[in-house]
């Protein structure tokens, strides 16, 4: 393990999964599917929101950038990982772990805002049909797209800077597969209660705030479709949220599981959640 002066770590070692050439293998395999499969997916869309003129409309836009992010979330761990799983070389340096878990936090904090402004966007749609285009126009759906990259990356480049100013001069091995925020903040040789608390604090502004809009737009979307006197318009409503319900679904879910958590339900499993 390099250090600086044997005290201070210049590179930590990702530990990740196993040993076992077979057990690799076959991860190799899946992840290197489930990586293809979202790029390929992100980029279709993106592609087809680009090109296609009549899906210029400001909810296409809220789903090119969510694409966006998507490819650019999954890159900044999933290609590391396939790395590492094919070479006993596990090291990561200091900065490139720093920027790693920046990007993972930036990334998904972009994310949490954006699912959050695409149910507004869905709520109006329903619940204000007549005001829609006047409500959400363009240069309002970028303005709050906007509003949700600086977001994340404020948010995110004043938590990671308090995590590495942590001196750390442990073991250096972070017991998981990429540079997470927890894992790294535990490996500091310094009392972390505060840094504890700050992500705490981080996590409740990045999942459950977003979340409670999202929440309260639905509540208000389900309460007017219900109005709706034909089977066939109330369908047709709801079909218009399927996408998005199934990606707040998934990214909240694996969120709220990973990082809202206490130190006794850390398991191998929360490892695999926070790779959603």
């Amino acid at each position: 393990m390099a250090k600086i002066n044997d005290t201070q770590i210049i590179e930590f070692i990702l530990q990740g999964f196993s040993d076992d050439l077979n057990f690799q293998s076959g991860l190799f395999g899946i992840f290197l599917l489930i990586y293809t499969i979202t790029l390929i997916g992100n980029m279709m869309i993106i592609a087809t929101v680009t090109l296609e003129l009549q899906l210029q409309s400001p909810m296409y836009l809220f789903l090119r950038s969510l694409s966006l992010t998507e490819i650019v979330y999954i890159s900044v761990t999933v290609p590391r990982i396939l790395k590492d799983i094919l070479s006993k070389n596990r090291a990561i340096s200091f900065i490139g772990c720093a920027a790693q878990l920046y990007f993972f936090c930036f990334l998904g904090t972009t994310e949490c805002f954006t699912l959050a402004f695409m149910a507004y966007d869905r709520y109006v749609a329903i619940c204000h049909s007549l005001r829609y285009t006047t409500i959400i126009t363009n240069k309002k759906c970028i303005d709050l797209l906007v509003g949700s990259w600086l977001a994340g990356m404020l948010l995110s480049l004043g938590q990671i800077s308090y995590v590495f100013s942590l001196p750390y001069c442990k073991s250096g091995i972070i017991d998981h597969f990429f540079c997470d925020i927890l894992p790294v903040v535990r490996l500091a040789c310094a009392d972390t209660f505060a840094n504890e608390i700050a992500i705490l604090i981080y996590s409740s502004l990045v999942i459950p705030l977003p979340f409670l809009l999202i929440l309260v737009s639905y509540i208000h979307i389900i309460v007017t479709v219900l109005k709706i006197p034909s089977a066939v318009g109330r369908k047709k409503a709801f079909s218009t949220c399927g996408s998005h319900l199934t990606s707040v679904s998934l990214f909240y879910g694996s969120a709220t599981l990973t990082y809202l958590r206490t130190k006794s339900t850390d398991t191998y499993g929360g490892k695999m959640w926070s790779l959603l």
